[in-house]
């Protein structure tokens, strides 16, 4: 049976090679998979482009999220934490609802969710509040699928509070997105195995720079979550604290293989970019609206408005083209109806092809003429 084709943010599809790399088993303290660990941490630092004598990779156990909230958990401190949460979208406001549950003192700075981050008005709010100790924010907002201006920000704030630290969810950009960590600045970054890198769901990284990271002993509020602690056990020790998803790490190796097979970062950008504009250009010509404005660049995921046709019904739509095994996802932004499609896993141009010969079914079974007007 084949595999359903998923235009979404996550979880995504994956090779054949990188789903036959799980079947096997490997002991957590195993020879071969202490190699393994050392070999997806060193690589992780190398896709970052940062210096190893400087920052380190810390895989935690756990989805996306996992790996956010152990930053908060970690980077701050018990007493005296004050966080500016930078938002445009669901996955921003998440950071600010996580410190909010830990009861973390923050201030969530919010902008519209079909804008980019300003760095001017982030920087007064720097200005106006000299108590931060971490500024957070999102890299690629997959709500909507706006790229954010990480290095500016993240130069304003070592300027403006060169003691804070600053944090960056780059879940859904990591791996296909060029960043600059070292001249942004950036303490923290957190992604996940199951994003751009193309492996399974099981585990999120840390790239963590050393400096800031020794500076957190004794700060988690949670034993699981402490990625002090989790980057002490392995340096001393080269093991897990807990179980290892091992399967997981197996199939993660294999995909940090077919990336540097496919050009690094650079090439599965254009991969991702091709998609991208196939997509979109597709998609107008049947009539479709883009949620952004084509200032926007982004080429992670694209939200499409829903059609102001009469016979249109997301959830009909939706049901259809999983009915050809075509996964397409609801939207998240709040303030407009919308479907996403993501460009990013193991899809290509041919894909895309597909998938827009599918819609356009869809919409003639629907009774929608093409193009939607």
């Amino acid at each position: 049976m084949a595999d359903k084709k998923l235009f979404t943010p996550g979880p995504l599809g994956t090779s054949m090679s990188v789903k036959q790399a799980m079947l096997r088993d490997l002991g957590s303290r195993d020879v071969e998979f202490i190699s393994l660990v050392k070999y997806i941490r060193t690589k992780l630092c190398k896709i970052a482009g940062v210096p190893q004598s400087e920052f380190t990779a810390v895989p935690m156990q756990g989805s996306g999220t996992y790996g956010v909230e152990s930053v908060f958990q970690t980077a701050c401190p018990r007493k005296g934490a004050n966080v500016l949460c930078i938002e445009n979208g669901a996955y921003g406001k998440r950071l600010g609802k996580i410190c909010d549950v830990m009861g973390v003192k923050y201030r969530v700075l919010s902008f519209p969710e079909n804008e980019f981050v300003d760095p001017v008005a982030v920087q007064k709010a720097l200005k106006g509040d000299r108590s931060i100790t971490m500024v957070a924010m999102v890299h690629c907002e997959t709500s909507s699928g706006v790229f954010n201006p990480v290095v500016e920000v993240g130069q304003l704030v070592k300027h403006e509070l060169p003691g804070s630290v600053f944090f960056v969810d780059a879940m859904s950009s990591f791996g296909a997105v060029p960043l600059d960590l070292m001249r942004g600045h950036v303490d923290f970054l957190v992604s996940s195995a199951n994003k751009c890198l193309e492996g399974v769901p099981g585990f999120a990284y840390v790239i963590a720079r050393i400096s800031e990271l020794n500076k957190c002993k004794g700060n988690s509020r949670s034993l699981s979550l402490d990625v002090f602690d989790q980057y002490e056990n392995l340096e001393k020790t080269s093991q897990f604290r807990f179980t290892p998803p091992t399967h997981a790490m197996l199939a993660f190796s294999q995909a940090l293989r077919e990336l540097d097979s496919e050009g690094g970062v650079a090439g599965r950008s254009a991969r991702y970019s091709e998609n991208c504009e196939l997509l979109k250009a597709g998609m107008k010509e049947m009539g479709f609206k883009e949620f952004l404005e084509p200032k926007h660049k982004g080429y992670i995921i694209t939200s499409f408005r829903f059609p102001q046709h009469p016979n249109f019904n997301f959830n009909t739509f939706y049901t259809k083209l999983n009915e050809k095994d075509q996964v397409i996802y609801p939207g998240k932004v709040l303030n407009a109806d919308c479907f996403r499609i993501g460009n990013i896993g193991h899809l290509f141009p041919a894909d895309m092809k597909h998938l827009l010969a599918c819609v356009r079914e869809v919409c003639k079974d629907m009774g929608m003429p093409l193009p939607l007007t």
